[in-house]
């Protein structure tokens, strides 16, 4: 069985070549991810998208349209990058208007992939939640504030929808590999084999020399094995490119974790085929005893404003901290008594010096001859984040400090007006895996004919 990756992100982009040259090889499916929690729980909690509805249409139009011409089945995961309904049907509309404007007919499954906060709540009371690795356990107020919540879904809804008849299948939030896992195994390929081909498709030609996630892959399952080509000729693929995107975003090089069970990867061979395919073998699946899929939810914090400003003083670089301490005491007094602390943050990030790693920064009393200063406010609505910002930019800008010889300012602006209102913000309020018994009922598959 043959299968195609569009490219690692619906709106990346890809060459159409490319895609041609995957519907030449007459595959069973094409596949495209398209979204992530990569960018942060902002898209989540707001319902928008990192990626811009232009680049979403020309990616999904010319994909639909040859996929259609064809009769291939497209499965499309984590639509509209957060998964959540407002996502999903952001990209469902993109793509109606796309089957309009060009006549196109065929059979549609939606699955949604939010999850209900009593189902939550229910498991979290039965103790069927746990967290993932790094994150405190899960309270019933982190559901109830929660903006929405969704589950990150496994092969069985995507497998199911096409069975249904469906031409093309829009899923909520998604496993990566789910996307092009879901077919093989349902026909009954080693669900080793299946994952571990999936796991390397899910981000296009990455794994291909040079790489390449705006670019299109093929993959090729059969009983023993399965093969992993570039579909643009200039590109190639070898054992050392195809086994370390085995590894990307891995915390275990010898094991894949996903809903269904776990990938062995411990005996996996990877070998050279020719100059554009290589081919891997060896790859073990283990059955989950109890399957859990990963649930992920957003709350908002409030609303950001921040400023960015250069500082090329060495002298006002080895004052940083001073200025800082003395920043926040002036906001703290210019607020007085009516603005709480606790409705408000102030932060700030030196880039050159540790904006990165900030105390685990090695070289952090290294005074660099440049650094960027990012001043960030988060409070309960962003007239007081933009009020708490301009207190802070115009202490900072004026501060004093000992050996200070200049009257000018210390900070010097890319932009007017400096100071940015960045609208609402959002941390991840679930993050957990939950134990599920039928993973069918958690997403339902809505069949229409467009």
């Amino acid at each position: 069985m043959d299968i195609v990756a569009i490219n690692g992100m619906l709106g990346y982009g890809y060459a159409f070549e490319s895609l041609d040259n995957g519907i030449a090889a007459q595959p069973a499916l094409l596949g495209v991810d398209a979204g992530s929690t990569d960018p942060g729980p902002y898209y989540l909690g707001s319902g928008s998208s990192l990626v811009r509805d232009e680049q979403v249409r020309r990616d999904l139009s010319y994909a639909l349209r040859r996929a259609r011409a064809a009769g291939i089945p497209l499965v499309i995961g984590s639509a509209g990058m957060g998964g959540g309904n407002p996502n999903l049907h952001a990209v469902r509309e993109i793509l109606l208007q796309e089957a309009r404007a060009h006549g196109l007919h065929f059979k549609l499954a939606t699955i949604p992939a939010e999850i209900d906060k009593s189902v939550v709540l229910d498991a979290l009371a039965s103790g069927g939640i746990a967290p993932m690795p790094d994150v405190g356990p899960l309270t019933a107020q982190a559901v109830q504030d929660s903006v929405r919540i969704v589950g990150q879904m496994g092969t069985e809804p995507l497998a199911h929808a096409l069975a249904q008849g469906a031409d093309v299948v829009l899923a909520g939030r998604a496993c990566d590999t789910a996307i092009y896992a879901a077919l093989p195994i349902a026909r009954g390929y080693d669900p080793g084999l299946a994952l571990h081909m999936a796991k390397i498709m899910e981000c296009g030609a990455q794994c291909a020399l040079p790489l390449a996630p705006n670019d299109c892959l093929l993959g090729s399952i059969r009983a023993d094995h399965f093969l992993i080509r570039p579909l643009d000729p200039g590109r190639v693929v070898s054992p050392e490119s195809v086994a370390a995107h085995t590894m990307y975003e891995q915390s275990n090089p010898l094991m894949l974790y996903e809903p269904e069970g776990d990938v062995d990867l411990s005996g996996a061979q990877f070998e050279q085929v020719d100059r554009q395919t290589v081919r891997v073998s060896g790859s073990r699946f283990i059955a989950a005893p109890h399957p859990t899929i990963k649930l992920e939810g957003a709350r908002s914090l409030g609303f950001r404003a921040f400023t960015i400003a250069g500082v090329r003083d060495r002298t006002v670089i080895r004052n940083l901290p001073v200025i800082e301490q003395a920043v926040r005491a002036a906001v703290r007094r210019n607020l007085g008594a009516d603005v709480p602390d606790a409705d408000f943050s102030l932060g700030f990030r030196i880039y050159g010096r540790d904006a990165v790693l900030g105390e685990l920064e090695p070289e952090r009393e290294r005074v660099p001859h440049e650094v960027g200063v990012l001043i960030e406010v988060v409070a309960r609505t962003q007239g007081l984040a933009s009020y708490v910002l301009s207190l802070a930019r115009s202490s900072f800008l004026h501060c004093p400090f000992e050996g200070r010889k200049t009257t000018a300012g210390n900070l010097a602006f890319p932009f007017s007006p400096s100071d940015q209102a960045a609208g609402e913000v959002f941390e991840f309020s679930v993050y957990h895996l939950m134990r599920t018994a039928d993973p069918l009922a958690l997403f339902p598959i809505h069949m229409e004919t467009v």
